[in-house]
């Protein structure tokens, strides 16, 4: 996948926004106004992604392409470069995982506001 393709796999999703809240080459993909993915668009071969903290490590640990988030919580949030040894497959899912990582902390309220989306 390119930064392009990461872009607009992110946008599919339900109730997804983007922004640019940090500059003009960090774009910042939120659900519901809850950040799950910043893509660098200065260097654009990376993306930015939450991450379970126990899987966040094993994936550190097997993949050269997976490191701790620079500028963001490392316990929570790992970087995965487009141009190493990460699979268009694998990607999709970390994309999907860090999604669901923000939408299962939702309070009840915005539940039920993002279960209203069409």
């Amino acid at each position: 996948m390119n930064i392009e393709s990461v872009r607009e796999y992110c946008l599919r999703k339900k109730g997804v926004t983007e922004s640019f809240p940090f500059d003009e080459t960090s774009l910042v993909m939120k659900v519901m106004n809850k950040m799950f993915a910043l893509i660098d668009l200065e260097e654009a071969n990376s993306v930015s992604l939450k991450c379970d903290p126990e899987r966040a490590i094993n994936l550190r640990e097997h993949y050269e392409g997976i490191e701790g988030a620079y500028h963001f919580n490392k316990r929570h949030w790992n970087n995965v470069r487009l141009d190493k040894d990460v699979s268009d497959v694998l990607l999709k899912e970390l994309i999907d995982h860090s999604y669901e990582e923000v939408i299962k902390k939702f309070t009840k309220k915005l539940r039920t506001e993002y279960d209203s989306i069409a």
